[in-house]
């Protein structure tokens, strides 16, 4: 097949999720070509398969704004044009789903090229924000030939929120455990905790509604009975609020601050415990690769990571903002070597049986399939 894939290649779950799917693709000898205003982080080396179309921007006088939408359509329109594309995938309703509904218009005498939307969340929640965006997200969506959600939660908050009666696939999202796997760095460890403290590690983008400083309050709690030290990797708008808070709390020696990082296996195979503390989360993505890594996790019970983290044998999960009582999962878990080789086994278990690309990448295919065939 030729697929078109387009996603925001920035470091955000759902632009890792389209690029390693598109990855994935070409090494099964599937022509990829990516198409968005720049290459994806993902994609930094060169894959046989894989193609990439940047979305140009012109700058005039007249336009007060950036016309993405409508320079995405138009590339859009000449990759199908001269790659002989037969689906473009495209991350995120609004507004990729919309411009690839335009390219199809513009291309409908030449070519019946299918659109595939995949939701990640943000899309859906985005309405919430700007309830302007509905009749677009609603037209989006159904003029769309496929669609699928990463989590059941998803598809399920999308069809009633927004009173669809679209057939929304399920596709849940993937992890490379050859890649994401149990292999500490003992010199990485050392370094994180000389005096052989446990480390906790929270992975994000630092945005309010991943309630990064929960992580940084639960550690103060443990550190009252288990020496522990935290690991923040990431950044974002909230970070200067957590330094602050470090520093208010008297714990500012006890948290390490990585910022964006590109490795990140080794990170949390050197780490102990993930915690993602979210206020929203359609699927989980960074704790999957933690739980590949072999972390336990402790989490909020929102969204679709209790679809991931399975309460009292992978991990724990409490209510959005209950720092107390996911300090006390951390600790139990910390404290216990037996239990906490149990969540370990169970972590990777999980994440290996039901969540490896090996599994995932051919539902997609045969989703391809199933819709180009209509």
């Amino acid at each position: 097949m030729k697929i078109g894939i387009t996603c925001y290649p920035t470091y955000g779950g759902s632009g890792v999720v389209a690029t390693e799917l598109g990855k994935e693709l070409a090494l099964k000898g599937h022509q990829v070509h990516f198409i968005s205003y720049a290459i994806p982080f993902r994609l930094n080396q060169f894959v046989e398969n894989i193609f990439f179309h940047e979305v140009e921007m012109s700058s005039y006088p007249l336009f007060e704004f950036p016309l993405y939408s409508l320079a995405l359509a138009s590339k859009m329109v000449e990759v199908i044009n001269y790659e002989n594309l037969d689906l473009l995938h495209v991350h995120y309703a609004i507004p990729h789903a919309t411009s690839a509904y335009l390219a199809k218009q513009i291309q409908k005498k030449h070519s019946d090229i299918k659109i595939i939307t995949t939701l990640h969340g943000t899309d859906i929640t985005l309405v919430g924000l700007e309830p302007s965006f509905l009749p677009l997200l609603k037209f989006s969506i159904q003029e769309s030939d496929g669609v699928t959600a990463v989590s059941r939660y998803l598809k399920e908050k999308t069809l009633t929120n927004y009173s669809l009666d679209t057939d929304i696939e399920v596709i849940p999202n993937f992890v490379d455990t050859n890649f994401y796997k149990p292999c500490a760095d003992v010199a990485l460890r050392k370094h994180f905790a000389p005096n052989g403290e446990k480390i906790m590690v929270h992975t994000s983008n630092f945005r309010t509604v991943k309630r990064v400083q929960d992580t940084i309050r639960i550690l103060k709690m443990v550190n009252q009975e288990i020496p522990a030290k935290l690991v923040l990797v990431g950044d974002g708008p909230e970070r200067s609020d957590c330094e602050r808070l470090a520093r208010e709390l008297e714990i500012s020696n006890k948290v390490i601050f990585l910022g964006k990082q590109e490795s990140l296996p080794p990170i949390l195979a050197s780490c102990d415990l993930f915690l993602i503390p979210s206020q929203s989360e359609s699927f989980g993505l960074a704790a999957l690769e933690a739980m590949s890594c072999g972390l336990p996790v402790v989490s909020s019970s929102v969204g679709g990571l209790p679809e991931v983290v399975s309460h009292n044998e992978n991990g724990f999960i409490a209510e959005i903002g209950d720092v107390e009582r996911m300090a006390r999962y951390s600790i139990d878990l910390l404290s216990n070597d037996k239990k906490y080789k149990r969540f370990s086994q169970n972590a990777r278990s999980s994440a290996v049986n039901n969540f490896d690309k090996e599994k995932i990448i051919p539902v997609y295919e045969d989703y391809y399939q199933k819709v180009l065939s209509r």
